[in-house]
């Protein structure tokens, strides 16, 4: 293929992709075969089964473990979703713009290690005994920024006309906010809900810093069980946490691409 016009043509740089591609996702696609197996050594094969996805379905305390990931991940999420949204429509309106926008971006920044030993070093300074509620407190830091930028992008695209139409036909904030604005920022502020949701239900690091007795989350309790050895049940454990998360994503995409936001203007009354 030419390059085009502008464009550096480097003979090997579809390879190098290949090849970080196939890094990347080819262990995936190895552990959700071995999660069939039917052997108990997970390294060889002896035939398709899915015994361990049953068995991994009968243990309480993953599904407890899953419990509690789905409750963190939705609180975190429904959180930072109305902090980031607040944001995005009062950040603009200040003079430090700049400044505050570097602010709520800055968790992407930060290792995740420094982090979580921050937090878990407030917890313990607040008084906080550590549990669910420290990990959703945890959680909600973390994911603004997953679900604060699609909604700013979201907000950037709108047409200004339009709220200042709604100004001009003496609507009150409130009123041009659920009425106007709130629908228009709808597919951002999904996006970045479900762009947090994810972030949180596969976080380990934080998570494991500030949780307690009681609050083991689905990530954690996989943890537990690698320490003494790749079993096919964690194989099982992980390609069920892949298929949770990838129809998410999928949509968080689809909301995100250029062609839905410029499809759902085109249909604004």
């Amino acid at each position: 293929m030419k390059a085009g016009p502008g464009h550096l043509h480097l003979p090997v740089a579809g390879t190098i992709a290949f090849a970080a591609l196939a890094f990347l996702y080819v262990p995936i696609f190895v552990l959700v075969i071995l999660s069939f197996n039917a052997s108990d050594i997970t390294t060889i094969w002896s035939g398709f089964s899915t015994r361990w996805y049953a068995s991994a379905l009968d243990n309480d305390d993953m599904l407890q473990a899953l419990l509690n990931s789905m409750i963190v991940a939705t609180f975190a999420t429904t959180l930072a979703v109305i902090m980031s949204t607040a944001a995005v429509l009062g950040i603009p309106a200040v003079a430090w713009r700049r400044a505050a926008e570097s602010l709520v971006g800055l968790p992407l920044l930060v290792p995740e290690i420094v982090s979580a030993v921050a937090l878990l070093v407030l917890f313990v300074l607040s008084g906080f005994r550590l549990g669910l509620v420290t990990i959703i407190l945890a959680h909600t830091v973390f994911c603004i920024p997953f679900a604060y930028y699609p909604i700013r992008s979201r907000l950037a695209g709108l047409d200004p006309v339009l709220l200042e139409a709604g100004s001009d036909l003496y609507a009150q904030p409130w009123q041009r906010f659920w009425r106007i604005e709130m629908p228009l920022l709808a597919p951002g502020i999904l996006a970045g809900a479900l762009l947090a949701f994810i972030s949180s239900l596969g976080d380990f690091v934080v998570t494991y810093f500030v949780s307690g007795p009681g609050s083991t989350t689905l990530p954690v309790y996989i943890y537990g069980l690698i320490r003494v050895g790749v079993t096919p049940e964690v194989n099982a454990l992980s390609a069920l946490l892949l298929a949770a998360t990838l129809p998410p994503i999928a949509l968080a995409f689809v909301l995100r691409s250029p062609t839905v936001q410029s499809n759902h203007g085109d249909n604004t009354p």
